[in-house]
Protein backbone atom coordinates (compact mmCIF):
# COMPACT_ATOMS: atom_id res chain seq x y z
CA UNK A 1 0.00 0.00 0.00
CA UNK A 2 1.59 3.36 -0.86
CA UNK A 3 0.83 6.22 0.95
CA UNK A 4 1.19 9.87 0.08
CA UNK A 5 1.61 12.22 2.33
CA UNK A 6 0.58 15.59 1.77
CA UNK A 7 1.84 18.79 3.65
CA UNK A 8 1.10 20.10 7.36
CA UNK A 9 -2.44 21.49 7.24
CA UNK A 10 -2.27 25.09 8.92
CA UNK A 11 -3.11 26.08 12.04
CA UNK A 12 -2.30 27.78 15.17
CA UNK A 13 0.18 26.47 17.79
CA UNK A 14 0.41 27.15 21.34
CA UNK A 15 3.00 26.14 23.98
CA UNK A 16 1.46 26.90 27.38
CA UNK A 17 3.87 26.15 30.51
CA UNK A 18 1.16 26.08 33.16
CA UNK A 19 -1.52 22.85 32.96
CA UNK A 20 -3.47 25.51 34.78
CA UNK A 21 -3.59 27.75 31.78
CA UNK A 22 -4.14 24.53 29.07
CA UNK A 23 -7.53 23.73 31.01
CA UNK A 24 -8.79 27.21 31.00
CA UNK A 25 -8.71 27.22 27.35
CA UNK A 26 -10.63 24.14 27.03
CA UNK A 27 -12.88 25.12 29.77
CA UNK A 28 -15.70 27.10 26.85
CA UNK A 29 -14.08 25.21 24.00
CA UNK A 30 -16.15 24.59 20.71
CA UNK A 31 -15.71 22.09 18.97
CA UNK A 32 -12.65 20.99 16.37
CA UNK A 33 -11.30 24.67 18.22
CA UNK A 34 -8.47 22.38 20.29
CA UNK A 35 -6.56 19.73 19.44
CA UNK A 36 -4.07 18.71 22.86
CA UNK A 37 -0.89 17.06 22.11
CA UNK A 38 1.96 15.29 24.48
CA UNK A 39 4.89 13.59 22.21
CA UNK A 40 2.55 14.05 18.73
CA UNK A 41 4.29 10.90 16.91
CA UNK A 42 0.45 9.74 16.15
CA UNK A 43 -0.97 13.15 15.94
CA UNK A 44 0.89 14.97 13.09
CA UNK A 45 0.62 12.15 10.86
CA UNK A 46 -3.00 11.91 11.44
CA UNK A 47 -3.20 15.44 10.84
CA UNK A 48 -0.91 15.11 7.63
CA UNK A 49 -3.13 12.38 6.42
CA UNK A 50 -5.84 14.38 7.25
CA UNK A 51 -6.96 11.32 9.41
CA UNK A 52 -9.02 13.33 11.29
CA UNK A 53 -10.44 17.26 11.30
CA UNK A 54 -7.78 20.10 11.58
CA UNK A 55 -8.37 22.12 14.84
CA UNK A 56 -8.14 25.79 14.78
CA UNK A 57 -5.16 25.33 17.42
CA UNK A 58 -2.94 22.69 18.23
CA UNK A 59 -1.75 22.94 22.31
CA UNK A 60 1.65 21.63 22.96
CA UNK A 61 1.98 20.33 26.46
CA UNK A 62 5.72 19.25 26.29
CA UNK A 63 6.55 23.10 28.45
CA UNK A 64 4.57 22.06 31.19
CA UNK A 65 7.36 20.16 33.35
CA UNK A 66 5.65 19.92 35.96
CA UNK A 67 3.93 16.65 34.10
CA UNK A 68 6.91 14.74 33.59
CA UNK A 69 7.60 12.53 36.55
CA UNK A 70 8.14 8.87 37.86
CA UNK A 71 7.30 9.02 41.74
CA UNK A 72 7.24 5.26 43.45
CA UNK A 73 6.59 4.81 47.08
CA UNK A 74 6.31 0.88 48.16
CA UNK A 75 3.23 2.36 50.44
CA UNK A 76 1.09 4.08 48.11
CA UNK A 77 2.25 2.98 44.50
CA UNK A 78 3.44 4.45 41.12
CA UNK A 79 2.19 7.80 39.32
CA UNK A 80 3.40 8.36 36.27
CA UNK A 81 2.90 12.11 34.86
CA UNK A 82 0.86 12.74 31.80
CA UNK A 83 4.28 13.88 29.66
CA UNK A 84 6.78 10.72 31.10
CA UNK A 85 8.35 9.11 28.00
CA UNK A 86 7.71 6.18 26.93
CA UNK A 87 11.50 5.46 26.74
CA UNK A 88 11.81 7.06 30.47
CA UNK A 89 9.36 4.45 31.81
CA UNK A 90 11.19 1.37 29.83
CA UNK A 91 14.57 2.30 31.77
CA UNK A 92 12.97 3.27 35.05
CA UNK A 93 14.54 0.61 37.61
CA UNK A 94 11.32 1.24 40.10
CA UNK A 95 9.18 -0.16 37.02
CA UNK A 96 11.22 -2.62 35.84
CA UNK A 97 11.58 -4.04 39.36
CA UNK A 98 8.01 -3.70 40.90
CA UNK A 99 5.70 -3.27 37.58
CA UNK A 100 7.58 -5.29 34.96
CA UNK A 101 5.00 -5.98 32.70
CA UNK A 102 4.89 -1.92 32.54
CA UNK A 103 8.72 -1.49 31.37
CA UNK A 104 8.20 -5.11 28.50
CA UNK A 105 5.11 -3.46 27.19
CA UNK A 106 7.09 0.71 26.81
CA UNK A 107 10.06 -1.73 25.24
CA UNK A 108 7.74 -2.60 22.47
CA UNK A 109 6.68 0.76 21.32
CA UNK A 110 7.61 1.47 18.09
CA UNK A 111 11.65 2.93 17.55
CA UNK A 112 14.03 4.29 19.91
CA UNK A 113 13.54 7.22 18.34
CA UNK A 114 9.64 7.00 19.05
CA UNK A 115 9.80 6.16 22.62
CA UNK A 116 12.01 9.13 22.92
CA UNK A 117 9.53 11.79 22.42
CA UNK A 118 6.36 9.51 22.76
CA UNK A 119 4.47 9.53 26.24
CA UNK A 120 2.51 6.28 27.60
CA UNK A 121 -0.30 8.84 28.37
CA UNK A 122 -0.53 9.41 24.96
CA UNK A 123 -0.46 5.82 24.07
CA UNK A 124 -3.55 4.85 25.90
CA UNK A 125 -5.46 8.51 24.96
CA UNK A 126 -4.71 7.42 21.28
CA UNK A 127 -7.11 4.40 22.25
CA UNK A 128 -6.18 2.00 19.63
CA UNK A 129 -6.42 -1.78 20.64
CA UNK A 130 -3.29 -2.67 19.48
CA UNK A 131 -1.68 0.14 22.19
CA UNK A 132 1.46 -1.76 23.84
CA UNK A 133 1.31 0.20 27.56
CA UNK A 134 -2.18 -0.76 27.49
CA UNK A 135 -2.12 -4.58 28.73
CA UNK A 136 0.15 -4.06 31.60
CA UNK A 137 -1.57 -1.09 32.59
CA UNK A 138 -5.05 -3.05 32.50
CA UNK A 139 -3.20 -6.25 34.33
CA UNK A 140 -1.39 -4.18 36.75
CA UNK A 141 -4.21 -2.40 37.82
CA UNK A 142 -3.65 1.15 37.14
CA UNK A 143 -5.90 4.41 37.06
CA UNK A 144 -6.37 7.24 35.23
CA UNK A 145 -6.64 11.17 36.93
CA UNK A 146 -8.55 13.13 34.61
CA UNK A 147 -8.71 17.01 35.31
CA UNK A 148 -10.41 19.59 34.02
CA UNK A 149 -10.85 23.73 35.76
CA UNK A 150 -13.35 22.75 38.04
CA UNK A 151 -11.42 19.55 39.50
CA UNK A 152 -10.43 15.89 39.15
CA UNK A 153 -12.00 12.72 38.91
CA UNK A 154 -9.95 9.17 38.59
CA UNK A 155 -11.20 6.43 36.52
CA UNK A 156 -9.77 2.66 36.11
CA UNK A 157 -8.26 1.62 33.37
CA UNK A 158 -10.79 -0.66 32.48
CA UNK A 159 -13.20 1.72 31.96
CA UNK A 160 -11.24 4.98 29.78
CA UNK A 161 -12.08 3.34 26.46
CA UNK A 162 -15.28 3.99 25.26
CA UNK A 163 -14.26 2.33 21.44
CA UNK A 164 -11.82 2.49 19.00
CA UNK A 165 -9.64 5.57 19.35
CA UNK A 166 -12.12 6.82 21.80
CA UNK A 167 -11.58 7.31 25.15
CA UNK A 168 -14.37 8.43 28.06
CA UNK A 169 -12.39 11.62 28.68
CA UNK A 170 -14.92 15.00 28.10
CA UNK A 171 -14.04 18.08 25.64
CA UNK A 172 -12.59 20.22 28.64
CA UNK A 173 -10.45 17.28 30.43
CA UNK A 174 -6.81 16.26 30.15
CA UNK A 175 -5.38 12.91 31.97
CA UNK A 176 -3.25 14.27 34.80
CA UNK A 177 -1.17 11.43 35.68
CA UNK A 178 -1.55 7.61 35.88
CA UNK A 179 -1.62 5.21 39.04
CA UNK A 180 -0.71 2.42 39.86
CA UNK A 181 -1.06 0.05 43.40
CA UNK A 182 1.24 -0.43 45.37
CA UNK A 183 3.76 -3.93 44.97
CA UNK A 184 1.99 -6.95 46.82
CA UNK A 185 3.77 -9.70 48.09
CA UNK A 186 4.77 -12.85 45.83
CA UNK A 187 3.88 -10.80 43.03
CA UNK A 188 4.76 -10.88 39.56
CA UNK A 189 3.65 -9.40 36.17
CA UNK A 190 4.99 -10.44 32.14
CA UNK A 191 3.90 -8.65 28.79
CA UNK A 192 4.43 -10.62 25.89
CA UNK A 193 3.82 -9.20 21.89
CA UNK A 194 3.20 -10.99 19.02
CA UNK A 195 3.80 -8.93 15.66
CA UNK A 196 5.59 -10.01 12.26
CA UNK A 197 8.86 -7.35 13.24
CA UNK A 198 8.39 -7.30 17.08
CA UNK A 199 8.49 -3.37 18.12
CA UNK A 200 8.36 -2.15 14.69
CA UNK A 201 4.98 -3.28 14.15
CA UNK A 202 1.50 -3.10 15.55
CA UNK A 203 0.48 -6.26 17.47
CA UNK A 204 -1.48 -8.74 16.04
CA UNK A 205 -1.75 -10.06 20.02
CA UNK A 206 -0.39 -8.59 23.14
CA UNK A 207 -0.79 -10.20 26.85
CA UNK A 208 -0.18 -9.18 30.20
CA UNK A 209 -0.73 -11.42 33.01
CA UNK A 210 0.13 -9.94 36.73
CA UNK A 211 -0.16 -13.15 39.32
CA UNK A 212 0.18 -13.58 42.51
CA UNK A 213 0.95 -16.79 43.78
CA UNK A 214 1.52 -18.69 47.70
CA UNK A 215 2.70 -22.04 47.68
CA UNK A 216 1.72 -23.29 44.20
CA UNK A 217 -0.80 -21.57 44.09
CA UNK A 218 -3.17 -18.79 42.35
CA UNK A 219 -4.16 -16.19 44.57
CA UNK A 220 -4.92 -13.65 42.16
CA UNK A 221 -4.50 -12.70 38.58
CA UNK A 222 -5.41 -10.38 36.31
CA UNK A 223 -5.29 -10.35 32.25
CA UNK A 224 -4.70 -8.04 29.80
CA UNK A 225 -5.27 -8.10 26.06
CA UNK A 226 -4.10 -5.82 23.19
CA UNK A 227 -5.57 -6.31 20.13
CA UNK A 228 -8.08 -8.94 20.87
CA UNK A 229 -11.30 -6.58 20.57
CA UNK A 230 -12.51 -3.03 19.57
CA UNK A 231 -10.89 -1.65 22.46
CA UNK A 232 -8.12 -3.25 25.17
CA UNK A 233 -9.75 -5.62 27.63
CA UNK A 234 -9.39 -7.89 30.71
CA UNK A 235 -10.41 -11.24 30.91
CA UNK A 236 -12.48 -11.75 33.76
CA UNK A 237 -13.62 -14.82 33.45
CA UNK A 238 -10.26 -16.28 33.33
CA UNK A 239 -9.15 -14.44 35.97
CA UNK A 240 -11.82 -15.74 37.67
CA UNK A 241 -11.30 -19.76 36.89
CA UNK A 242 -7.76 -19.90 37.84
CA UNK A 243 -7.96 -18.01 41.70
CA UNK A 244 -7.41 -20.51 44.09
CA UNK A 245 -6.60 -23.20 42.14
CA UNK A 246 -3.16 -24.85 42.01
CA UNK A 247 -0.33 -24.06 39.75
CA UNK A 248 -0.42 -26.78 37.18
CA UNK A 249 -0.80 -27.10 33.57
CA UNK A 250 -3.95 -28.33 33.15
CA UNK A 251 -5.68 -25.34 35.26
CA UNK A 252 -3.36 -23.09 32.86
CA UNK A 253 -4.47 -24.34 29.77
CA UNK A 254 -8.47 -24.37 30.99
CA UNK A 255 -7.53 -20.75 32.06
CA UNK A 256 -6.16 -19.88 28.40
CA UNK A 257 -8.93 -21.34 26.25
CA UNK A 258 -11.50 -19.14 28.78
CA UNK A 259 -9.23 -16.11 28.01
CA UNK A 260 -9.34 -16.76 23.83
CA UNK A 261 -13.46 -17.69 24.46
CA UNK A 262 -13.65 -13.60 25.79
CA UNK A 263 -11.60 -12.41 22.76
CA UNK A 264 -13.34 -10.47 20.10
CA UNK A 265 -11.12 -9.32 17.45
CA UNK A 266 -12.29 -7.66 14.04
CA UNK A 267 -13.23 -10.27 11.31
CA UNK A 268 -11.61 -8.50 8.27
CA UNK A 269 -8.12 -6.88 9.66
CA UNK A 270 -5.98 -7.73 6.88
CA UNK A 271 -2.97 -8.16 9.65
CA UNK A 272 -4.09 -10.84 11.26
CA UNK A 273 -7.90 -12.86 11.09
CA UNK A 274 -10.10 -13.54 14.21
CA UNK A 275 -9.76 -16.99 14.04
CA UNK A 276 -5.55 -16.62 14.29
CA UNK A 277 -6.06 -14.06 17.15
CA UNK A 278 -7.97 -16.13 19.19
CA UNK A 279 -5.77 -18.67 18.43
CA UNK A 280 -2.96 -17.01 19.58
CA UNK A 281 -4.63 -15.20 22.63
CA UNK A 282 -4.84 -18.99 24.02
CA UNK A 283 -1.35 -19.49 22.97
CA UNK A 284 0.40 -16.08 24.96
CA UNK A 285 -1.94 -16.43 27.73
CA UNK A 286 -0.86 -19.55 28.29
CA UNK A 287 3.21 -18.99 27.58
CA UNK A 288 2.49 -15.83 30.27
CA UNK A 289 1.18 -18.13 32.96
CA UNK A 290 3.60 -20.86 33.09
CA UNK A 291 6.38 -18.22 32.52
CA UNK A 292 4.89 -16.50 35.81
CA UNK A 293 4.70 -19.59 37.28
CA UNK A 294 8.25 -20.42 37.23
Amino acid sequence: MVVFYRRMPRFEYLKPQRFEDVLELLQNSTPNRYRVFAGGTDLMDQLKQRKINVPETVIDLKGITELDFINFDKSSGLRIGALTTVADVAKSPEIEEHYPALAQGAREIASIQIQNRATITGNICNAVSSADSAPPLLALGAEVVCANRNGERTIKIEDFFSGPGQTVLNPNELVKEITLPPPVDNSDSVYLKLAPRGRMDLAWIGVAVWAQISERIFNNVRIGLGAAAPTPIRTPNAEEALCGLDVVSENIEAAAAIASGEASPRENSFRAGSEYRHMMVEVLVKRVLTQLAG
